[in-house]
């Protein structure tokens, strides 16, 4: 498509913020992505379950990947606690990285117009135009601008101050294992199967997705888990998000970045409860990692010339497996509001924000359904193993 004489700005360079600039530069538009971290991004996360939106926003936008764009699994398998196969569904899906879709959205996007080191401390805007200025005293001017800064919004935090994430009693501890370094057994097991344990107020789950650099290749993949475990917000949480460096992280703990006594305690509990493969999953995983599970909704998406999106306006509970997708979502909307409304900022955004909150309320209330049911049917304590 002919460019458009359209500049929009995105803040926030994940995939949010990816999904909005490619989509909108497959319009025509120009576009430059903000970034506030200074370094390159990378593996956070681990696992995305590949939803049709992410595939849609990918093929629209021109972006060349390779096909598959991630592992199949062609089953489920539901544990016993000894291990064994309690139930088998047959269920195709395709697991992907974040690492995968990051790079190849951001191998796609021009590297000139993807900025780091910029944290957003205001935004102005009129009838005309919108800008933004960053704490280093740089701005940019353009006719829209994005939140897509994720569940830290700083751009949700200046519309609408009253709107942070909320803490829902239970974290996910997560992690990676090359296929490699996990048994035989097991990997027999777990390889190209979504495979779950699940026992009073928890459950673990785990499926194969690409490798460190991508790969698709058998041998070269990893294996990613992620557990569901309940802790007080005043009593227990401070101490899990608190890293190897005695700081207290807002709501995650990279790998490489647990305090090691947490660490050790996570590891004995799994040693406790958990059905043994998963029990050896864990057990091979080098650096854990651990994400307070929150909630978030907003009643507003669309302020003038400024449109949240993805994370930063709601965020579901991964039970959904639409984190990712609706920020793909969100994104493949509003290119199409744009064109519909010949690109007239103010008629897009209004027309485009109705399904989007309508599409956010509904992902939000489903992850508050299946997490009150897997974590707290017993009461908001832990497995009655671990007393």
């Amino acid at each position: 498509m002919n460019a458009t004489e359209n500049h929009a700005i995105v803040i926030g360079g994940s995939l949010g913020g990816l999904f909005a600039g490619i989509l909108l530069r497959s319009i025509g538009w120009q576009v430059d992505v903000y970034e506030r971290s200074p370094h390159t991004l990378d593996s956070r996360g681990g696992g995305v379950v590949l939803q049709p939106d992410v595939v849609e926003a990918f093929l629209r936008a021109g972006v060349a990947y390779e096909a598959p764009l991630g592992v199949v699994a062609h089953e489920r398998y539901y544990l016993k606690r000894d291990g064994s196969i309690a139930q088998r569904m047959p269920m195709r899906q395709t697991l992907t990285s974040w690492n995968l879709l990051y790079g190849s959205m951001r191998r796609h996007f021009p590297t000139e117009h993807y900025h780091q080191g910029k944290n957003l401390v205001e935004i102005e805007q009129n009838d005309e135009q919108v800008a933004a200025i960053f704490a280093d005293g740089s701005s940019d001017t353009g006719d829209l601008l994005i939140g897509a800064d994720g569940a830290n919004s700083t751009v949700r935090r200046l519309l609408l101050p009253a709107y942070e994430p909320h803490y829902t009693g239970y974290v996910a501890y997560r992690g990676l294992v090359n296929e490699t370094d996990l048994g035989q057994e097991t990997a027999a097991l777990m390889t190209e199967r979504f495979v779950f344990y699940q026992f009073p107020n928890s459950h673990i789950l785990q499926y194969v997705i690409p490798g460190e650099d991508e790969s698709l290749v058998p041998g070269n993949r990893r294996f990613n888990w992620v557990w569901y475990v309940n802790y007080d917000e005043k009593t227990e949480l401070p101490r899990i998000l608190t890293d190897q460096d005695g700081k207290r992280r807002d709501y995650s703990t990279p790998p490489g970045m647990m305090a090691p006594e947490i660490e050790q305690e996570m590891r004995s509990y799994a040693n406790k409860v958990l059905a043994p493969p998963f029990q050896k999953l864990v057990a091979a995983t080098k650096e854990p990692f651990v994400q307070a599970i929150l909630d978030l909704g907003v009643p507003q998406m669309a302020f003038g010339r400024v449109a949240l999106v993805g994370d930063a306006a709601f965020i579901p509970r991964p039970h959904t497996a639409a984190s990712v997708s609706k920020g793909a979502a969100n994104a493949i909307a509003l290119a199409d509001a744009l064109i519909e409304q010949d690109h007239a900022v103010h008629q897009a955004l209004h027309a485009w924000e109705i399904d989007q909150l309508r599409l956010g309320m509904h992902l939000w209330k489903v992850g508050q359904d299946l997490g009150e049911r897997s974590q707290f049917m017993y009461g908001t304590g832990r497995s009655e193993d671990d007393q």
